[in-house]
């Protein structure tokens, strides 16, 4: 059963994700566009048709879309919960890509950082599930 404190912390929650999500994409589309694009890993831009500005763009757009949703969707908050989860689950081999090759960028110089990063991508997955939780219906 969910209380209505647990379900405040969720809401709270699922609220910091979704602005956190929307301060990253607006970075991705502006004042961070270089940086993004240092992380993108070369794989990606060879078996695809688009160069790492766009592909850091499209990143943007996405994950603006995705914290939009987590804070203004009250119907499909699951559906946007698992649509951030996917969203972050689709990134990690770009971060593990980074980790492996030791690219620094936006502040992730040195090994021990990479690696930190690379145990959060899997929190943010439970982060965006959690948050988006149904209460049970009585």
């Amino acid at each position: 059963m969910v209380t209505t404190s647990t379900s405040r912390v969720r809401t709270a929650a699922r609220w910091l994700l979704g602005g956190a999500l929307v301060f990253a994409g607006v970075s991705h589309l502006s004042f961070a566009r270089e940086p993004f694009a240092a992380q993108v890993p070369p794989w990606a831009v060879e078996r695809s048709p688009f160069d790492e500005d766009a592909i850091v763009l499209m990143s943007g757009v996405a994950e603006v879309a995705l914290g939009a949703g987590l804070v203004l969707m009250r119907e499909d908050q699951r559906r946007m919960g698992l649509l951030a989860a996917a969203f972050f689950t689709a990134i990690f081999p770009g971060n593990i890509s980074q980790y492996t090759q030791r690219r620094d960028s936006l502040g992730l110089d040195s090994d021990r950082k990479r690696a930190i990063r690379l145990v959060g991508q899997p929190l943010l997955v439970a982060w965006a599930l959690w948050s988006t939780r149904q209460r049970p219906t009585s």
